[in-house]
């Protein structure tokens, strides 16, 4: 399969990368970028095709990912037109709705749905993928394939799940990163020196993720392990609990699923004209 890239962006990057260690072809991968700049990264660190121009560079493919922001995408759409006819579009946009971007694809509906997150440009991204019924079999394990290059990929039956996907693993990096950096703060008022309470805060998250990974247990049964009665631990989440530190967790998370929604909302409206 021949695979076209509009955008190279980070999340491209990442992509492209995952492919070609997964031992996918160089001269299967081809990427238009409008930068300069980026065409020649791409071409000299990942020694692909890149293009300046939209139709020459889908002509020769079979799959084509739009990688652009999603403002941006409603025209990019447009101009593809039906030069994607015969092909399978993986959309990795966020918040543009299956029916919107196929209306402006001038009616194609091969079309999958994709909610990457930022740890995918480490190769350990989880992805969230939507396709109408009528999306063939191969279709399917062919976007799976793509973006299972950077991480995990879920499949979700409902397109509205991708709302709720954006505000768990979408926006959950940022949470995540929101955590280490109150307790690295802790850490230095406690005394440590920077790179030292960065270790701390580092390798404490990353090796609790990896027990939790490993282990047949919940998050919350591996939690009540190392909350010793009457201990240090137990004082600390009894602070947390006292600060309502879960449930604005929980706010969170439906605050960033509801404007999703209204993204997606407003950024399907058809303010374009057409050529």
């Amino acid at each position: 399969m021949i695979v076209t890239f509009i955008g190279g962006g980070h999340m491209a990057g990442a992509l492209i990368a995952g492919l070609t260690r997964k031992g996918w072809a160089n001269d299967a991968i081809h990427v238009v970028e409008i930068d300069a700049a980026a065409r020649h990264r791409l071409e000299h660190d990942l020694k692909v095709h890149v293009h300046d121009d939209l139709q020459a560079g889908v002509a020769p493919s079979d799959c084509v990912v739009l990688a652009v922001k999603p403002q941006q995408l409603q025209e990019v759409a447009r101009k593809l037109g039906q030069s994607v006819c015969d092909k399978l579009v993986i959309t990795i946009a966020a918040g543009i709705r299956h029916a919107d971007l196929s209306r402006w694809l001038g009616g194609h509906s091969r079309v999958v749905r994709a909610m990457p997150n930022t740890p995918a440009l480490a190769l350990a991204g989880v992805t969230g993928l939507y396709a109408p019924a009528a999306i063939s079999p191969a279709d399917r394990d062919a976007a799976a394939s793509i973006l299972g290059v950077a991480g995990m990929t879920l499949w979700f039956e409902r397109e509205a799940q991708l709302d709720s996907v954006t505000a768990v693993s979408g926006s959950g990096p940022a949470y995540v990163l929101y955590f280490i950096e109150a307790l690295q703060e802790a850490a230095a008022g406690l005394g440590f020196e920077s790179e030292a309470a960065r270790t701390l805060a580092l390798e404490t998250f990353a090796g609790t993720v990896k027990l939790a990974t490993e282990s047949q247990d919940s998050a919350a049964v591996l939690r009540a392990r190392v909350t010793s009665k009457g201990g240090t631990t137990e004082r600390a989440i009894a602070e947390l609990d006292r600060s309502g530190v879960k449930a604005a967790i929980g706010r969170a998370v439906a605050a960033a699923e509801a404007r999703s929604r209204e993204l997606g909302d407003a950024l399907g409206r058809d303010e374009m004209r057409s050529d």
